[in-house]
């Protein structure tokens, strides 16, 4: 290292601070890069929880893709049988990347109580149930078994519980009404589990029965379903998949995605996308902007310094490195406490849930965080890169000063 650059690097680094003029700019400058980096990590961090949380929630009743009859109507009813007698069925092995297929059939009914009654659609779903995503839900008791013979265990919604009083062990009547010109058909069931997915255009609708008695109910035989579900390993394949498993299933047969059966859902959560990109180019320009300033009070600072440093022989890029070198120990410094305050409370959040939501407007009870080592590194690349590259604009003018001028400078 040379001798002028030795000196600079000195004198800026022991009167950076001290300096009455540029010491509160300066820490505005800090502040603003780690108010930036924790909004940022929130936005992020919220807008991929949320948007997780209720892509998981409608998975959870319908899987990725819906494999149905062609002469199925659009309601939630299964009408039309689909038989398991499938090369695809039990393993979907001619699709790379499908984790699970079951397959379920739907019924409308209606619950009655002494006092009161409620419409539901009666999921069933049999022994390759996939419960991976109802455990979490699970608020009460235990999630039923349908692998042995068929029982009248069924999984109710904590809203339909508290709307028609219910508690685990209870038991209830449920009518089936097939056609108009015949007596309705009531069956006995049990709750056995509460569940709570905060998703309550979902949870209003459906209860968990055994597969077998829609089928018995249909008259149905054991190798026929209503639809199968199929689940993925990577959602973002979804749309690919879709289209893979409609080329690999019959003709008869239709697949279709959860992202346009619930497309109007879907499109909505891709608005979190649009605003969480632009907080981080508003935080980032913010910061950036502050930290220009700070540069230009230091510059200002040292210019008699300049001026001697050029008259020593310093070339203006050397010179620019140094106030460069310095901005980027001012930009870490900011970023650093950024993060501890930023993750801090993402995490307070993901284990304490200290911020509600309203499950009515967002379909979750509480504000859902995601945090991932990958987009909080290139979250902190990004942001130390880019206010760095807008720093170097500034530094020009210390090619402008003059070393005459500069030395005489007070």
């Amino acid at each position: 290292m040379n001798f002028e650059l030795f000196i600079a690097k000195r004198i800026i680094g022991n009167k950076t601070y001290k300096s009455s003029v540029s010491a509160p700019i300066i820490k505005i400058g800090i502040a603003a890069i780690a108010i930036g980096i924790i909004v940022m990590l929130i936005a992020i961090a919220t807008g991929l929880g949320l948007q997780q949380k209720i892509r998981d929630k409608v998975v959870a009743f319908n899987g990725h893709i819906d494999i149905t009859n062609y002469d199925s109507n659009a309601s939630d009813e299964s009408q039309v049988p689909i038989s398991t007698e499938q090369d695809f069925y039990p393993n979907f092995t001619s699709v790379q990347g499908i984790k699970h297929i079951q397959g379920v059939a739907t019924k409308f009914a209606i619950i009655r109580t002494e006092t009161d009654f409620e419409g539901v659609v009666v999921k069933g779903v049999g022994a390759d149930y996939n419960w991976e995503y109802f455990k979490e839900f699970l608020v009460e008791g235990q999630l039923p078994d349908y692998t042995q013979k068929r029982n009248e265990e069924v999984l109710v919604s904590s809203y339909l519980a508290n709307r028609l009083g219910f508690k685990v062990d209870d038991k209830f009547q449920t009518v089936f009404g097939e056609q108009l010109d015949k007596l309705p058909r009531i069956m006995n069931f049990e709750i056995v589990g509460i569940y709570n997915s905060g998703f309550q255009e979902l949870d209003e609708k459906f209860l968990i029965a055994d597969l077998r008695h829609i089928q018995r109910l249909n008259k149905w035989k054991t190798d026929q379903v209503g639809n199968f579900e199929v689940f993925i390993d990577d959602f973002s394949e979804i749309d690919e998949k879709s289209i893979e498993v409609y080329k690999a299933i019959p003709s008869d047969l239709n697949a279709t995605s959860i992202t346009r059966k619930y497309y109007t859902i879907f499109e909505w959560i891709k608005i979190f996308d649009n605003n969480t990109y632009g907080i981080i180019a508003i935080m980032i320009i913010v910061a950036g902007i502050n930290m220009i300033t700070a540069l230009l009070v230091l510059i200002l600072e040292r210019t008699s310094m300049i001026g001697i440093l050029k008259a020593l022989g310093s070339s203006n890029w050397t010179i620019r490195k140094v106030f460069l070198y310095n901005a980027s120990y001012l930009i870490g410094l900011g970023l650093l406490w950024g993060n501890l305050i930023g993750l801090g409370l993402l995490f307070a959040q993901k284990y304490f849930s200290l911020f509600p939501l309203n499950p009515d407007t967002y379909y979750v009870s509480t504000a859902p965080v995601y945090i991932s080592l990958d987009y909080i590194l290139l979250l902190n690349i990004g942001t130390f890169i880019a206010c760095l590259l807008m720093l170097l604009i500034p530094s020009v003018i210390i090619s402008k000063i003059s070393p005459v001028k500069a030395i005489r400078f007070d």
